[in-house]
């Protein structure tokens, strides 16, 4: 057996059972929300109630579940050394900011305009941008740090990526929206903006920390490393399915009763996100990053912060719009296509610098 299947060996052996089969156990549980949604509405309905700010507690929990065994992961003193290299910053920000929200105008404009004129009407149309356009302005805040840990990303590297995006998306992402949708009104929920930060990075952040520090003080690292550690194996990912379960509980009606402007809508949306990624894949390949930043530096840009573009499409043009649809899309295609990009980041790890190489 030569080194690269010894080493897509042991990648598939760290992945576990869940991990391993996760596109599976993802349609399944996007299936088993909707159908929830339908046979037993008092359950959304219910959860909907648990809700501030446009943000659910419920999923918020969940997330919290993925994201606090990553914290664990992250050497707090390492998050100071990360800042040092900027490279992999530049990606992210360059990505995001000047070439992410208006490809994806771009694109979705030719579509919905162009391609699928026939199908949809022109008032719809600009709905159905509008809502990608919202989407196009709002990377990725909590769920990269999934896809980092599917791709073995640098656990500290990528909260410093992110915690930079948050600060850029506070102040760019009603400038960019007015300016691309010709609204100068746009009304950001920034409740919605200061809480989903708080909750999906700040609070599983300082968990993680403390319950770092606590238990290898009380306990000693090698505990920490080889039983703390594993008793979370499968949180992340289960987590994440139970996110997914609630999710389409709620978007289901919508769903089922859109299925041919929800494919339409589907193809805009799954072309940018691979644009994007592979734009700042490549970028990053081309500056010779290590693999553990390169990843999630696509992954950044090709996922979105859905919480943000849902509240604000409901916000702008109502829960029944064509940009509120076209938001639920964007979370129906995301989770299967940034597998797929996980699947494709993992597959060519041996395209860069090994991992004890520094970046700059």
């Amino acid at each position: 057996m030569n080194n690269k299947q010894k080493s897509i060996k042991t990648d598939n052996e760290a992945l576990g059972f869940f991990a391993k089969y996760l596109t599976v156990w993802v349609a399944i549980c996007i299936v088993a929300g909707v159908i929830l949604g339908q046979v037993l509405p008092i359950v959304p309905k219910t959860l909907s109630k648990f809700e501030y700010a446009n943000v659910s507690i419920p999923v918020a929990i969940l997330i919290w579940l993925m994201i606090y065994p990553m914290m664990l992961n992250v050497d707090f003193s390492s998050i100071v050394s990360a800042t040092k290299k900027p490279k992999g910053l530049i990606v992210t920000c360059g990505t995001n900011w000047l070439i992410k929200p208006f490809t994806m105008y771009a694109i979705a404009a030719f579509f919905f305009h162009v391609v699928f004129k026939a199908l949809i009407p022109a008032e719809l149309a600009k709905e159905y941008l509008a809502g990608a356009v919202l989407l196009g302005a709002a990377p990725c805040t909590a769920m990269v740090l999934v896809w980092s840990h599917l791709t073995k990303g640098d656990p500290a590297y990528t909260l410093v990526q992110v915690a930079v995006n948050d600060l850029i998306l506070l102040a760019a992402f009603t400038p960019i929206v007015a300016f691309l949708l010709g609204v100068s009104d746009v009304a950001v929920p920034y409740d919605t903006l200061f809480l989903s930060v708080i909750l999906f990075v700040v609070i599983p952040l300082a968990g993680g920390y403390f319950s770092r520090k606590y238990i290898i003080k009380s306990k000693g690292l090698d505990y920490f490393n080889n039983v703390f550690l594993k008793m979370f194996d499968n949180t992340t990912v289960i987590g994440l399915l139970l996110t997914l379960i609630i999710i389409f509980s709620f978007q289901g009606e919508i769903i089922l009763n859109n299925p041919l402007h929800i494919a339409l809508i589907a193809v805009p949306l799954t072309i940018q996100t691979f644009l994007i990624f592979f734009l700042a894949y490549g970028w990053a390949k081309a500056w010779k990053l290590k693999h553990d930043i390169a990843a999630p530096a696509g992954m950044i840009g090709a996922s979105n912060f859905f919480e943000l573009a849902v509240a604000v499409a409901i916000s702008l043009f109502g829960l029944e719009s064509g940009a509120a649809l076209a938001t639920v899309v964007g979370i129906l295609v995301e989770v299967p296509v940034m597998l797929t990009l996980v699947k494709i980041a993992n597959g060519t790890r041996h395209w860069f610098p090994e991992s004890k190489q520094s970046s700059k």
